[in-house]
C-alpha cells in the first residue's frame, strides 16, 4: 500500500491520497470533504469573531477606545517632538467610512457563518453542488465556441410534399414512408443513442468506424429522411436528443471519412431543410475535432483520428500505410459548406490542397490508384476501382462542380479527364452483352464488379450534362446500361437482392462466386441509379425495378426489431447478419421515397447529394465565390 503523501496547509500536515488510491468510493471522499468544509466554517467564523471583538467592537461613547500615536523614533534630522499640550490628529471622514464599511462586511460575514452552521450536512452538501455547476456552466460559456457569422441561406427549393399525384404510385411511396417508419421507431426502442441497431438481439451495435462511443450514428443520418418524409415528430426526437446528448469530446478514435459523410453531412442537411440552428452549431464543432487529422507531412489526412487527443493514424490494413482515395477524396462538399457557414477558409484550404496536391502528382494511364501515403506523397498499390476504395473521390469532383453552381470549372475537367481514362481501361461489355466497370490492379483488369459501383451509373447520369465533345447523349446511355447490369445482379439471385460483388467470367455473369460476396447489407447503391436514371429519362422500369427492390426488402429483411442484413441472397432460407445499418435510413429508404415523388421534391437544379444522400444547396456565387471557380479566375 502506498504511503499518502504529506503537504504543509496553514500549518498543519494533511494526508493527500497517491495516485494508486484513486479508486477509492466516489462518497467517501464526498463526506470528507464536507466534514472539512463545516470545520473551516467555524474555524473562520472563529477568527472573525476574535478579529471584530478587538477591532469593530460597536462604536458606543462607553466603550469608544483612544487611538494611539507613537512619534517617529529620533534622529539627527527628526523634528522636535510636538509641543505636549497639542491635539491629537483628527480621522477623516474618508477613514470613518472606511472603517464603516470593513464594519458592516465582517457583521455580514459573522452571519452568514451563522446560517451556514444552522443547515444540515445534506443542505451544505446541495449548496456546494450548485456553486460547483454554477463554476462549470461559467466556464462552458468562457471557453465554449464563438457564436457564428450571420449567414444568408442559399435558395431552398422543395424540400417537402413532392406528392407522385397518381393514386398507385402514392401508395407505393406510403408503403416506404411505413417501412422507415417501422426501421426508426425500432431503434428508438431498443437502440437509442447507439450507432446502430441489432434488430434480431433488439439492442444497440457499433462499429469502429465510430469508435467505442455512443454517438447515436443512427439519429443524425436518419434525420433529413424523417423531414423529407414528414415525420415530425420522429425527427423533433432526434433533434432533442442532438441537442442534449450528441458530444463530441469523447475519447473515441473515429473514421474521418465516415464521420464526416454521415455526421457533418447529415447535420448540415437537418440545418438546411429545417433552419433550426443546433444542427449548424454541431456539424462545426464536430468538424473541428476532424481538423487535426490534416497534420501530416502532405495534408493528406490520416483515416482515422481520436476526437480528443487528435492523433490520427490510417487502417492497418491499408497498403504501407496509405491513406485511401475514397477517404480523402470524399471531404469536398462538406468541408466548402463549411467554410460558407463559418467564413473559415480553413476548411476550404485542406480539400483544395489535396485537389492540388493530386493534380501535380503522376497517374498510371491516367487512372487514380487507391492508394495514397501520407508521409511520402507517393502512390501505394497500383489498385484502381471505381466500387470500394475509390467510388466517390470521382463523385465528389462532379458534385463540386454542380454544387458551385457548375462555375468549378477545375473540378469539371478534373472529373472528366479521370472518367475518359476510367472508360478506356475499367468499362467493358461481357459475353452476354452486359456493361460493366471492372478493377485495374498492377496492369491487369480484373474482371468484377461490386454492388458499390453500382452508384456509377447514377453519377454518369447526372454528369452527362456539361460533358465534352457534344457527349450527353453518350453518358446518358452508359449509365442506362450500367442501370441495367446492376438490376440483373438483383434479378439473378433468389432473394431478388443484390450480392456484395459478383464477376463475368467462366460463363458467368452478374452473379457472385465466393461465399463471402453473396451477402446483401441494405446497400442503396442500385437503388440510388435506379433513381437518377428516373430523374433524367422518366422510363417507367427504373420505378418498377425499385418496386421489386422494396418488396424483396420488405419480405426477407424485416423482422420485428427492424431490417437487418441478409448473409446469402442466393438461398432461399437466408440467415441474418442482425445489422440495420444507418445507411438504410439515410439512403436506401430516402432513395426509394424520392423515386416515388415527383421531381419537384429536391430538385436536382438546387440540391447536390453528398454520398451519404444528404441533400445539400447549390451555392450560387452571389452567395460565395469558390477558389477554381471562372468569375474568381
Amino acid at each position: 500500500m502506498t504511503t499518502p503523501a504529506l503537504l504543509p496547509l496553514s500549518g498543519r500536515r494533511i494526508p493527500t491520497l497517491s495516485p494508486g488510491a484513486a479508486s477509492f468510493p466516489h462518497h467517501r471522499a464526498t463526506l470528507r470533504l464536507s466534514e472539512k468544509f463545516i470545520l473551516l466554517l467555524i474555524l473562520s467564523a472563529f477568527i472573525t469573531l476574535c478579529f471584530g471583538a478587538f477591532f469593530f467592537l460597536p462604536d458606543n461613547s462607553k466603550h469608544k477606545l483612544a487611538v494611539p500615536f507613537s512619534s517617529p523614533p529620533a534622529s539627527a534630522h527628526s523634528r522636535p517632538p510636538a509641543a505636549a499640550h497639542s491635539s491629537p490628529p483628527c480621522v477623516s471622514e474618508e477613514e470613518e467610512s472606511l472603517r464603516d464599511k470593513i464594519r458592516a462586511d465582517h457583521e455580514r460575514a459573522l452571519q452568514e457563518a451563522k446560517e451556514k452552521l444552522r443547515k444540515s450536512k445534506e443542505e451544505l452538501k446541495a449548496e456546494i453542488q450548485t456553486e460547483k455547476t454554477k463554476v462549470a456552466e461559467d466556464l462552458k460559456k468562457k471557453d465554449g465556441p464563438k457564436p457564428l457569422p450571420p449567414v444568408s441561406m442559399p435558395k431552398l427549393v422543395g424540400v417537402n410534399n413532392g406528392d407522385p399525384g397518381d393514386p398507385d404510385t402514392k401508395e407505393k411511396r406510403d408503403k416506404i414512408r411505413e417501412m422507415m417508419k417501422h426501421a426508426w421507431d425500432s431503434y428508438r426502442q431498443y437502440g437509442w443513442g447507439h450507432n446502430e441497431l441489432k434488430p434480431i438481439a433488439k439492442k444497440g451495435h457499433s462499429t469502429n468506424i465510430f469508435g467505442n462511443s455512443q454517438m447515436g450514428a443512427t439519429i443524425v443520418d436518419a434525420l433529413d429522411t424523417l423531414y423529407i418524409m414528414g415525420l415530425h415528430d420522429e425527427f423533433k426526437d432526434g433533434q432533442e436528443w442532438i441537442e442534449q446528448n450528441l458530444d463530441f469530446s469523447v475519447n473515441a478514435e473515429v473514421s474521418v471519412f465516415e464521420v464526416n459523410i454521415r455526421f457533418i453531412g447529415g447535420l448540415l442537411a437537418a440545418y438546411y431543410l429545417s433552419g433550426q440552428e443546433v444542427f449548424k452549431v454541431k456539424a462545426v464543432q464536430l468538424a473541428e475535432k476532424l481538423l487535426p487529422a490534416f497534420n501530416t507531412p502532405t495534408g493528406i489526412p490520416w483515416a482515422m483520428v481520436n476526437l480528443k487527443s487528435g492523433v490520427g493514424r490510417n487502417w492497418g490494413w491499408a497498403s504501407a500505410g496509405s491513406s485511401i482515395l475514397a477517404e480523402f477524396g470524399t471531404l469536398h462538399m462538406e468541408f466548402v459548406h463549411l467554410t460558407y457557414q463559418t467564413g473559415n477558409p480553413a476548411y476550404y484550404q485542406k480539400v483544395m490542397h489535396i485537389r492540388k496536391l493530386l493534380a501535380k502528382m503522376d497517374r498510371p494511364n491516367g487512372l487514380y490508384p487507391n492508394y495514397l501515403n501520407p508521409r511520402t506523397g507517393r502512390w501505394g498499390q497500383h489498385h484502381t476501382s471505381v466500387g470500394g476504395l475509390g467510388d466517390s473521390f470521382y463523385e465528389y469532383l462532379l458534385k463540386a462542380w454542380l454544387m458551385s453552381d457548375k462555375t468549378d470549372s477545375e473540378a469539371r475537367k478534373t472529373y472528366d479527364d479521370a472518367i475518359e481514362a476510367i472508360e478506356r481501361h475499367l468499362i467493358r461489355k461481357s459475353n452476354g452483352g452486359l456493361t460493366f466497370i471492372g478493377e485495374w490492379k498492377n496492369g491487369h483488369l480484373e474482371r468484377k464488379m461490386g454492388h458499390l459501383t453500382c452508384f456509377a451509373g447514377g453519377m454518369f447520369a447526372l454528369g452527362a450534362d456539361g460533358s465534352p465533345d457534344d457527349k450527353a447523349g453518350h453518358y446518358l446511355q452508359l449509365g442506362a446500361e450500367i442501370a441495367h447490369t446492376c438490376h440483373e445482379s438483383y434479378d439473378r439471385t433468389v432473394l431478388k437482392l443484390g450480392p456484395e460483388a459478383f464477376k463475368f467470367d467462366s460463363g458467368l455473369e452478374a452473379v457472385a462466386v465466393r461465399q463471402n460476396e453473396k451477402y446483401y447489407i441494405l446497400r442503396p447503391e442500385v437503388i440510388e441509379t435506379y433513381w437518377y436514371m428516373w430523374r433524367f429519362t422518366h422510363d417507367p422500369k427504373y420505378r418498377q425495378w425499385g418496386w421489386e427492390a422494396v418488396q424483396a426488402i420488405d419480405k426477407y429483411c424485416r423482422v420485428s426489431g427492424g431490417f437487418s442484413g441478409v448473409k446469402d441472397v442466393y438461398s432461399s432460407n437466408p440467415t441474418y447478419d442482425d445489422v440495420q445499418q444507418s445507411f438504410f435510413l439515410a439512403e436506401t429508404l430516402k432513395y426509394l421515397y424520392l423515386l416515388f415523388s415527383s421531381d419537384e421534391l429536391l430538385p436536382l437544379e438546387n440540391w447536390v447529394f453528398n454520398t451519404e444522400a444528404h441533400p445539400l444547396p447549390v451555392l450560387h456565387l452571389g452567395n460565395i465565390t469558390l477558389p477554381g471557380s471562372e468569375t474568381q479566375r
